[in-house]
């Protein structure tokens, strides 16, 4: 048997939004498991909290304030984390914005400017500005956060949907284009999770929502969707590229 080692210590993970939900508990599963964290996020304090608690804590982590509409900026923090660890063995495209329209509201080519520019075309910038030190890794790996309103919308949600269910495209593509140099590239598609965007829902609601829709019948917290991205990003992983993988407590096996 090929030895493929389970453990990406010493390998350097570049992480959008990671100053809270799912992009924070990445940071932490990634930190807690000996990689260097190079966490982003477009709320500068925040993540530089985040970033500062890791390192009190014995990680290898550093922040940059980084908002991924803006095409120079990712081509800068992308550079300077590469620069500050001495190289990129790992991406989790993970920042994303809410927002519902109707189809018909007066906001909507906003909110899809918006939604469009921070969840997949940021995805596709950040991508392309790491391929250089990526094709230098000896296991190299992409991970794109898209949702399972990817593969099962709601009303009012266009905006969301469509940017994520293009993740999903992007994923596919990517992963031909670039599986002969070795990089894998997957998706993964968190259902209802305990994060910012859903706290604002009423508790009850949730709990509502939760014992109707998902067969474990409860949210998902961050880190169980952290621990996924960590999988995929594992040497061992080296033959997993162009998935989508459902996070969602069985969201989408159900009919009913």
């Amino acid at each position: 048997m090929t030895a493929n080692p389970r453990s990406v210590a010493g390998s350097t993970v570049l992480i959008t939004g990671a100053a809270s939900g799912m992009g924070r508990a990445t940071a932490e599963v990634f930190a807690a498991e000996g990689a260097h964290v190079a966490l982003t996020d477009i709320a500068a304090e925040t993540v530089r909290e985040v970033a500062d608690d890791l390192v009190h804590r014995g990680f290898s982590a550093e922040a940059w304030t980084l908002d991924v509409a803006d095409p120079e900026a990712i081509r800068a923090v992308v550079q300077a984390a590469a620069e500050r660890f001495g190289g990129l063995d790992i991406v989790v495209n993970n920042a994303g914005v809410g927002g519902f329209a109707a189809i018909d509201a007066a906001n909507y080519d906003a909110i899809w400017d918006r939604s469009v520019a921070v969840m997949l075309t940021a995805h596709q910038r950040i991508i392309r500005a790491a391929l250089p030190w990526l094709r230098k890794s000896p296991a190299p790996r992409i991970v794109n956060i898209a949702s399972t309103e990817a593969l099962g919308a709601t009303a009012r949600d266009s905006t969301y949907a469509a940017a994520k269910a293009g993740v999903t495209g992007l994923t596919r593509a990517l992963a031909v284009e670039l599986g002969r140099e070795g990089i894998t590239v997957n998706c993964i598609c968190p259902g209802p999770i305990l994060t910012g965007m859903t706290e604002a829902i009423p508790e009850a609601d949730r709990t509502t929502f939760a014992k109707r829709r998902t067969a474990l019948g409860r949210y998902g917290r961050p880190e169980e969707v952290a621990h996924i991205t960590l999988s995929l990003c594992l040497p061992a992983a080296s033959y997993i590229t162009g998935a989508t993988i459902p996070v969602d407590g069985g969201l989408m096996a159900r009919n009913a």
